[in-house]
């Protein structure tokens, strides 16, 4: 969720609040999918849990959950919400070895040095342990108000898009092909990928106020006047009587168990 790499996590300074508030949830059945077959209660550990939306969601599912959030104002949002949230990184998590039933990443493992990531992983994972990556990704398929608002995305990101994301990153993220190649060379096999239909309803407010959560969006300035009015157009021509629109996604997973040894 938030930057959880050294050089990036600064990035989501000052954009907490509009974070917690606007970022998509994740489905409940993929909440499941990623916990099922472990122990009850499962040990997860939620790494760049951010302001806590995918740790609420993985309690909720019966697991005992530490966040991991290095970022200091989304981590004092986790905790407004009671959540056992803790200072790290990736790369430091400061937990025992082989504590770990699970190791999650909702919209993160991008920001991670990769390998350096899956050795800290491996390292609190218990042997028969397991990860999983999630993303939450814009279904342009077929669907033009979706589609309008990546395209608006684009223009305004401060970075060239990458795949189907858009700014900066330091890692593989779920389009990259290479992921089960890395995945195997951090020591972590069974590679499943799996896919959930999500969507997210939203008023004008809420459409700008999601934009705007992402890194890479303008702050201020003419280019956030200017992205804000476009936003409003595109919203006006799509907007239901209740002024309303749905923004598609789809919740995209990779999940690996960890191995007895690695290449």
């Amino acid at each position: 969720m938030s930057d959880v790499s050294r050089p990036h996590e600064r990035r989501f300074d000052g954009l907490a609040a509009l974070y917690d508030r606007y970022r998509p949830s994740y489905p409940r059945e993929a909440i499941r999918a990623i916990l099922g077959g472990l122990p009850v209660p499962a040990a997860v550990v939620d790494i760049g849990a951010g302001t806590g939306i995918s740790t609420r969601l993985l309690v909720d599912g019966g697991a005992t959950t530490i966040a991991i959030e290095p970022n200091d104002e989304m981590r004092a949002l986790a905790l407004d919400y009671g959540l056992d949230a803790r200072a790290g990184s990736a790369y430091a998590t400061g937990l025992p070895d082989a504590s770990a039933d699970l190791v999650t990443c909702f919209q993160a493992f991008h920001w991670f040095e990769n390998v350096a990531a899956l050795d800290e992983f491996r390292r609190i994972l218990r042997p028969d342990g397991r990860i999983a990556l999630v993303w939450n990704e814009r279904d342009t398929r077929g669907d033009a108000f979706t589609r309008g608002v990546r395209e608006i995305e684009k223009r305004f990101g401060d970075g060239e898009s990458n795949g189907s994301r858009i700014g900066p990153k330091l890692g593989a993220n779920f389009v990259d092909a290479s992921l089960e190649e890395l995945l195997g060379s951090g020591g972590f096999g069974g590679i499943r990928r799996l896919q959930f239909a999500n969507e997210q309803r939203l008023d004008r407010a809420g459409l700008v106020g999601r934009v705007r959560s992402a890194s890479y969006a303008p702050r201020s300035g003419t280019a956030l006047e200017a992205m804000t009015r476009e936003l409003g157009d595109l919203h006006r021509r799509f907007a239901d009587n209740s002024g309303h629109i749905t923004l598609l996604y789809t919740t995209d997973i990779v999940i690996g168990e960890r191995t007895s040894h690695r290449p």
